[in-house]
Formats: structure tokens, sequence, C-alpha cells
């Protein structure tokens, strides 16, 4: 408004250019002073000084100023950092206003051929993270997976069970239920391969012997009994994925994840062809000579795309037609996020332009969440060959990796607490889980990422447990600040350590909202350490506890209140937990 008033009300927001003062400067806020020029008419020595002088004048908050080239440094004072603080405790502070936006996102959606693995994890991390901080920027949000459920590959495993299961359960061979099946299709690929040789052995080509081999004819032949419904194939298919079903759970239940609503393949692709056969009636699509119908896309810079077979059935195309409007129509979302790897980025532009060529008006609110590959040290992981990591095994691993660092540390864990197994459990659990999903949170999602699993866990490092370990440091004080009460200012200078700390906890609501609008977890992940960093920095430079003046105390012990309520929350929204005690 000063700046404004200061040089002309009819000015447009888009030439008012503010933003954090660069560290090597004295202030807190910067206006940018090229685009003024303008309307001042004024050199830029004569802008600076006069509107820096005006702003003072007018705005009590503002202590004092200096000019740095084409910048305007505006330095707060202390009554307004004080007033922050305050703030920072009201109700309003946290919750970004409601956005009346209902937002579906999709995340995980795994096959029902294999369990979770290393892959899914970043899928379900993201997933769930976007889908909290959606939330936490006010709008409501739906979450959705789509269960592949159906195919060659299901087929495949199921196969292989009859074959070579010999009546074998996961009860009576104590695997959790996606493990075992997809130990079977382990199996499928292991005996294919072994025929595929054989017959290359006996004279024929590589192609020659993946057209000869029975072990596929066989589970095609299964595929088209299942497709026209056979009962002893359909009984099979419910049995087998009832037991994924039951191992999936148990993993999301581990990772603290939970669905809205699951869509399954074998349901929505008959919705697809619906609308696919619908469409071609309307000359969206059109038939080839062997019956096949497809869409024609070159006039957008794509390619053509099949959508039914000649025989009729599905491609992966079709279901996520269907897939994409049911939901339109069970929520009428504003916006629907497909978290999905980078590999699918074709197919989703393709996905997209075919429902707007079907005239579809929502399709323009449709958006792809495209992450980079995670990968182990080992190399990249194949689950044909069965060398993937899965999410179990990952998770057990890093359980014991916390387990082992917490009673080798030097970090002052308690003797008394880790002497009580429930408690020494249960905290590497937290430790454990916070290590392997902050690490995956923290990096940008467009980027391919490397997961060290030891690098993860390092107390000092830029990790979920370093920010964990910051609360319950907090929480100790707390404890010991008895009887403490609320106090926001002190009858002194304000220090740096406690400035920069009010700083940082005034940036939450809008961390929050450029995590949301980027639909990028890494941004409060990052603040989220940048806080605790400083706030480690505030406690070795600043006594807490330790002061004659009891207010002050009480000041410092609210900073500290309050850092640790924006750690707990803001770790709760990317799915890690904080202990109390560690």
């Amino acid at each position: 408004v000063v700046l404004k008033f200061y040089i002309d009300k009819s000015i447009s927001d888009q030439f008012i250019q503010i933003q954090k003062t660069r560290t090597e400067f004295k202030g807190d806020w910067t206006v940018v002073l090229f685009p003024l020029l303008r309307f001042s008419r004024k050199s830029l020595e004569e802008t600076a000084h006069e509107l820096g002088a005006c702003i003072v004048e007018n705005i009590e908050y503002i202590s004092s100023f200096n000019v740095v080239k084409g910048f305007l440094n505006l330095e707060f004072s202390d009554k307004f950092w004080f007033d922050v603080l305050q703030f920072s405790f009201s109700r309003d502070f946290e919750a970004n206003e409601s956005k009346g936006k209902n937002v579906v996102v999709e995340f995980s959606s795994p096959n029902t051929n294999k369990p979770l693995h290393l892959g899914h994890l970043r899928n379900i991390l993201l997933g769930h993270a976007i889908s909290n901080i959606l939330e936490a920027d006010g709008n409501v949000v739906k979450r959705v997976q789509i269960i592949n459920d159906r195919g060659i590959h299901i087929c495949k495993s199921m196969l292989a069970w009859v074959k070579f299961g010999n009546g074998e359960t996961p009860l009576s061979s104590g695997l959790k239920g996606d493990f075992f099946v997809g130990k079977y299709y382990i199996i499928f690929e292991k005996k294919y391969q072994e025929e595929q040789a054989k017959l290359v052995k006996q004279g024929n080509s590589i192609e020659e012997a993946k057209l000869k081999s029975n072990l596929l004819d066989e589970a095609k032949e299964m595929l088209q009994k299942w497709e026209s419904g056979d009962s002893e194939i359909i009984n099979l298919w419910n049995t087998m994925n009832t037991w994924v079903y039951d191992g999936f759970n148990e993993t999301y239940k581990k990772l603290g994840i939970s669905f809205d609503k699951n869509y399954y393949e074998s349901d929505t692709y008959l919705v697809g062809k619906k609308h696919i056969l619908k469409g071609l009636e309307k000359g969206v699509f059109f038939t080839e000579s062997d019956s096949s119908i497809w869409i024609d896309l070159t006039d957008v810079g794509l390619d053509k795309k099949i959508l039914l077979r000649s025989d009729g059935t599905a491609v992966y195309m079709t279901q996520d037609v269907g897939t994409a409007i049911l939901r339109h129509q069970e929520f009428e979302f504003d916006q629907m996020i497909y978290t999905v790897g980078n590999e699918q980025n074709y197919h989703f532009d393709v996905l997209f332009k075919i429902l707007d060529k079907m005239g579809l008006k929502w399709s323009s609110n449709l958006f792809h969440l495209s992450y980079g590959m995670v990968s182990l040290p080992e190399g990249k992981m194949k689950s044909r060959e069965g060398t993937v990591v899965d999410i179990d095994d990952l998770i057990c691993d890093m359980h014991k990796k916390a387990k082992d660092i917490m009673l080798k540390s030097d970090k002052g864990f308690d003797a008394t607490d880790l002497g009580n197994d429930d408690f020494k459990n249960q905290l590497s659990t937290t430790i454990g889980d916070a290590a392997l999903k902050y690490f995956i949170l923290k990096t940008d999602a467009k980027k391919n990422m490397l997961f060290h699993p030891e690098e993860s866990i390092d107390f000092n490092g830029h990790t979920g447990p370093f920010i964990q370990y910051t609360y319950a440091r907090i929480q100790s004080i707390l404890r010991s600040a008895k009887n403490m009460s609320l106090v926001f200012q002190v009858d002194r200078k304000m220090s740096v350590e406690e400035k920069q700390l009010i700083q940082l906890i005034l940036d939450y609501p809008v961390i929050i909202n450029q995590a949301s609008t980027k639909l990028n977890p890494s941004i409060l992940a990052n603040y989220l350490y940048s806080l605790a960093k400083s706030y480690n920095h505030f406690y070795h430079k600043n006594r807490i506890l330790n002061l004659k003046n009891k207010n002050d105390i009480n000041f410092r012990v609210t900073v500290s209140k309050k850092v640790s309520n924006l750690i707990a929350n803001g770790m709760n929204l990317l799915g890690i937990g904080v202990p109390e005690k560690m």
C-alpha cells in the first residue's frame, strides 16, 4: 500500500517485487526497484531513498532501510517479530484458507503378481505426502489407487502356481501373500527362460523360441479363459488376488497409508471399452483392417495409439480412459493428480489428449506428477529376475540399522530407556521409518535418486533422525520447564538466533502453500531440516533454562515450543512420526 501511495495508486501488483533479503546484506525483506522507475520518473538513487524514508515513516514495524544497487533492503523491528511469534500460536496461523477445491490423488497402483518394492515406495511416499500437504493448504483430497489385477503378467503367476505349486498356500509356506504370489511370477520367468534356451539349443532363433513357447501359449490361453469368464480360472484369480491384497494391506499399515477408494482394472477396462466404442460411433476413433480400434494424434504431435486389439481385448490405455471417467463421475474433481514414474510421461500425454478429443472438458484438470527413478548403490532392480528390494525387507533392515546405531550412538540415549525392550523396539521403528521416508522425500521428485541406507540414518546429517532428535531435545526442555507460561516478548534486543528462528516460523504457512502449489513435498522436507538446524544453532548459542530472568526463560521456551509444534506437524504431513524421548 505504501509503495502504491509513494509511486502511483494505479500501479499493478506485477510491478511490485518483494523478496527475502540475501544473507550477505542487512535487512529482512527487499524491494526490487528497477520495475518501479517507470512510475517514479526519478533516478534509482532518488527513488530508493525517498521510498525507503516513506516506508519507515508510515510503517511502525520497519525500523531502517539500506540501498544496495537496485535493491531496497528493509529491516523490521523486534516488535514485529514478537508479534509474529504471538500470531504463530493463533488458530489461524497454520491452517491455510479453505480453497473449496476437490482434488483426487492417485498413487501406489500396484500389479497383483508381485510385492510392493523400492520403486513403489517413492510413489507411495510422494502420493501420501502430497495428499496431506494439499489438505493442509485448504483442499479436499481423496486418495485412490488403481490395482492392475488383470493381464498376461497376472496369468503367468497363476499358471506357475497351477503347474509347480503342489497346492501350497501362503499359510503353509509361511510367506506373506504378495511375496508368495511374486515367487510364482519369478518361477514362471525362470521356467520360460529355460524353455527358450532349450529351443535355441535345438536350432531355433530367439524369436522363434518365443513363438514356440508352450508355457507362454498356456498363459495366453488362461488369459482368454479369464476374459471369457471361465469359472475355474476366475476362482483361482480371486483366490490368488486375495492373498496379494492381504500382503499389500500389511505393507500399507507399516507405512501408515490408507486409501479412500480402490479401483480395479478388471472393472474399469470394461467402462473404457464402452466409451471407446461410443467414441468410434462419433468418429473420434477409427478401425483398422484387422478390426482393431485406434486414435490418430499426429495432429497434436503424438502418434497413432491402439485402444482395442483386433480380438476386442483392451490395452492399458483403455482402462485408464475408463478409470478417469469413473472418478470424475464419482468425485466431480477440480483436479486429478496421477503419481506415476517418468517412464510413463508419454502415456499420460496420450491419455489426456484422448480424453480431450472425446470432448471431456475436465481433461484439462488432469496432471501427471512425474517422478524420477530410485535405485540402490548395487544398481537397478529387476522383478522378473527376483532382484528387487521389497518394501517390507527394506523397512525391516532400516529398523535393525536404527537399533544398532541407537546402542552405539554418542547422542546420549538414556540407558534406562534403552534397557526397556518395548521402548527400544518402538524407538528403532520410529527412527528407521523416518530415515527411509525423509531421505526419499527430501529429493525433488523430478530427479532420479540413489538411496543410501547408512547415510539416511546419520543423526548429524541432513536426515529424518536429525530432525527427530531436535524435536526430542525440545521435548526434554519443555519437561524441565515446569509451570512455564507463554511469553511473546522480552525487554531487551532480540538475539540473532531468536530472530532467525521466528523468521523461519513465519515461513511455515508459505512453505505449505509452495509445496502444495508445486506438488513438491521436498520443499517442506528441506524447510523442516533448516528449522531443526537453526534451532540447534540457537540451542548452542543461547542459554534457555539457566537464566536469572524468568521472563527470558519463558520467552525462549515459548520459541522452542513453537518450533517443536511445527516440526511435529510438518513431519506428520510427510508421514513421519516424532518421538517424545530419544
